[in-house]
């Protein structure tokens, strides 16, 4: 059987004739007739129209011929999804029709079996730890069946009793009944506890709205602000907020006071320069707001008394181009985690409050090359920081009263770590967050005085999990330069390491971003079928050190997709699995991965899950006016006044790139209200592969329409997404009767 879509005849006569045709005859080519339905049931994928598009810049001249999948109106469509130009929605509508058809409905009976097991490991009635402040302590907790948080608190004498009385602050359930989409961004309740601020995002936009509430009457207390980009402050006195504004090209731009007795916004900064976003963050010591200015190299840091009501802002250090700093208020002073004078892998220093210039910097922990700094927790008596060495991670704990020091030690070979920022302050326990790939997340408060661990909870599975039927490793991939790549591994101990195991192999290797070897239940679904799960760690990412991150951007970029390749022929030649049984998996950056994977080594591959993939890299970053262009020329090039970036770009862009080879079978996702990597790119790179590769594949493109860059919101829609996902990549590798995607006899 055929599959025909309803792209009319006009369209395809131009595809045949290599005709072009204007936005207005394809719109109305593409609309379906009136009482006709817009799919038949076959099973040919649709044809996107080609349109030529010349686009010339620094002497250089390409062709874009599916550039009229980009609403010139994309604004708006952020903002109100329904407003996508008609024939640009019927030919997604087709894609998504074409892959329920090919791939979802043949694997119904797999993807429900997926669900309900890695529903089955979810606590549904689960709750977070509460957090104490003052005479509150509170957490966020999900009743049974339900998709999002319940925000409640009770007494902090009742902290740890589950059976006190509480009081529900805000119930997700509730607020996000019938809506498509619904995510919360910052929650805070005022230093007085009467109110609490809140901010939400109904498009998966990432425009939020913030809104003051009432905790005792429920009522909102003031005017809802829109425009917001989703983090705010409460002043130390309650009297406003202080927020961040995001523009009409998404981008968070300026910080404003909302003076919540007059009602009144006072503008406190406003950024100039697209390539820098702004934040606000109060100090743990909650007596200073800071107001940053960042941009991916480069940093600048403002500050003001939390009690202060139009404020003048006061400059930690001016910017200097490619110099990075962040700050903390302990000890009465600014402890300052940077990079100057070629401090790659970060040093901590200190400076008096005062201070206005890196002059007056005192150094504290000098630089030490192969330890990263990665971030810091103040609390009264102790200064906590988190480490990277030797690709893993770990906290030291400096006390106030005489700079001794003592890290917090892990056995095992992976692992994940994280600090809580907690509320008290003055408080001597500090609380962090453990994983692994095997061992399940657990809260532990450590008492900074006596080195006492308290585990206040493990991460239940309620289906069952025995982290003894699991073998995690850390492996050293031997790179094309002869650099050694960090690979974590998950398996099942009887799982054979003789070549016959298929394997999913994670990667991402970009904004130094390291992907932590944690605990995903999610992932067991894969395991426990005889999949070894790998997690690539290449250059791009910190995972040893700056220095590593430096290592793969820029001109340096392609070390990411050698280092991940490298790691996948490793795997191979130790037995962990066979060429051809790989799965590659990655998204946003990482779907950049994928797709110059594909490019460069499509035979080691059996299959390509591609999530929001940011693969048409030369025209995204020459189009200024998307929200993360500017900010992100440091790394990876400008294309509109380089001519060795642009070169640079175009020669790994996996929509530029694609050729007329075997490519592996793809899933290619996105969505319609993306800010970060636009629905038009995973859409555009589908339709050239179909054209140009067209004995490949087969491509699988599946457009959310009602969400953005994470996903379908909720905790048990996300799954279904999941389910997709590792329903094609079994049948990537001919693990499933129901669909076989391998190309095996």
């Amino acid at each position: 059987m055929r599959l025909s879509f309803l792209l009319a005849s006009a369209a395809s006569a131009a595809l045949l004739t290599g005709c072009t045709m204007t936005d207005k005859t394809l719109a109305d080519a593409a609309a379906p007739a009136a009482a006709e339905p817009a799919v038949a049931a076959t099973l040919t994928p649709p044809v996107a129209p080609r349109i030529d598009h010349e686009v010339t810049q620094v002497n250089r001249t390409r062709n874009d011929p599916y550039q009229w999948m980009k609403d010139d109106n994309w604004q708006e469509v952020m903002r109100d999804p329904t407003v996508l130009r008609a024939d640009i929605r019927t030919y997604l509508e087709a894609e998504n029709a074409y892959t329920k058809a090919v791939l979802e409905e043949p694997t119904t009976a797999l993807r429900d079996e997926l669900f309900k097991e890695m529903r089955g490991r979810i606590k549904e009635d689960d709750s977070t730890v509460p957090e104490i402040d003052g005479p509150y302590a509170y957490y966020t907790r999900y009743r049974q069946g339900g998709e999002y948080p319940i925000i409640a608190r009770r007494a902090a004498a009742d902290a740890f009793n589950p059976d006190a009385p509480e009081t529900i602050l805000l119930d997700g359930d509730a607020m996000g009944k019938d809506k498509d989409y619904f995510s919360f961004g910052g929650i805070d309740t005022s230093p007085d506890h009467k109110l609490v601020a809140y901010s939400t995002d109904t498009q998966g936009s990432e425009f939020y709205q913030i809104h003051i509430q009432d905790i005792e009457t429920g009522e909102e207390t003031a005017a809802v602000i829109d425009d917001a980009y989703g983090s705010f402050e409460w002043s130390a006195n309650g009297q406003a907020i202080v927020w961040v504004h995001r523009d009409e090209n998404a981008r968070p731009d300026a910080v404003y006071q909302r003076n919540l007795a007059t009602g009144e916004d006072t503008l406190l900064y406003e950024e100039k320069d697209p390539g820098f976003f702004v934040g606000v963050d109060k100090s743990a010591s909650e007596e200073v707001i800071f107001i940053s200015a960042s941009g991916h190299t480069t940093s600048e840091v403002h500050w003001f008394k939390a009690d202060e009501l139009n404020p003048t802002l006061r400059t930690v250090a001016p910017r200097q181009t490619d110099n990075e700093y962040s700050v903390v208020h302990w000890d009465g002073q600014f402890y300052i985690s940077t990079n100057l004078d070629g401090a790659v892998d970060f040093k901590l220093m200190k400076a008096p409050m005062e201070a206005t210039s890196r002059d007056q910097w005192e150094e504290v922990i000098p630089h030490r090359p192969g330890t990263l700094l990665l971030g810091m927790q103040p609390q009264k008596d102790y200064l906590a920081r988190m480490e990277r060495e030797n690709g893993l991670p770990r906290i030291v704990v400096r006390a106030r009263a005489d700079g001794a020091e003592h890290a917090i030690s892990f056995d095992e070979a992976a692992y994940d770590l994280g600090l809580d920022s907690g509320y008290d302050f003055n408080t001597p326990i500090l609380r962090f967050d453990y994983a692994s790939p095997t061992t399940p997340d657990q809260v532990i408060d450590y008492d900074l005085n006596t080195h006492e661990r308290t585990l206040r909870k493990t991460r239940e599975v309620p289906s069952g999990h025995n982290p003894d039927d699991y073998v995690s490793e850390r492996v050293m991939a031997p790179s094309w330069d002869g650099e050694l790549v960090p690979v974590t591994l998950l398996r099942r101990k009887d799982t054979p390491v003789d070549g016959t195991a298929p394997l999913l192999l994670y990667g991402y290797g970009s904004y130094g971003i390291t992907i932590p070897a944690d605990f995903r239940t999610g992932r067991l679904s894969l395991v426990d079928r005889g999949f070894v799960y790998a997690i690539v760690h290449p250059r791009g990412s910190m995972a040893k050190g700056y220095q590593w991150y430096l290592d793969g951007k820029l001109e340096k970029k392609t070390n990411t997709f050698k280092d991940y390749i490298a790691a996948g022929h490793y795997l191979v030649d130790q037995g962990y699995t066979s060429k051809g049984k790989l799965v590659g998996h990655g998204g946003s950056a990482g779907g950049l991965l994928m797709g110059a994977a594909a490019n460069m080594d499509p035979e080691l591959f059996a299959g390509i899950i591609a999530a929001v993939p940011f693969v048409d890299v030369v025209t995204t970053m020459s189009d200024a006016t998307l929200p993360l262009t500017p900010p992100e020329w440091p790394e990876w090039g400008n294309p509109l006044t380089s001519e060795t970036d642009y070169d640079t770009i175009a020669a790994y862009s996996p929509y530029d790139n694609v050729t007329n080879q075997d490519y592996p079978a793809m899933l290619i996702t996105g969505g319609l209200s993306d800010p970060r990597v636009t629905y038009w790119e995973p859409s555009k790179w589908a339709a050239r592969l179909r054209h140009d590769a067209p004995d490949g594949g087969p491509y699988f493109l599946r457009i959310n329409m009602e969400a953005g860059h994470g996903g379908a919101s909720g905790r048990f829609e996300g799954l279904k997404e999941t389910a997709v996902e590792y329903a094609f990549a079994l049948a990537a590798v001919g693990k499933t009767d129901e669909l076989d995607l391998s190309g095996d006899d």
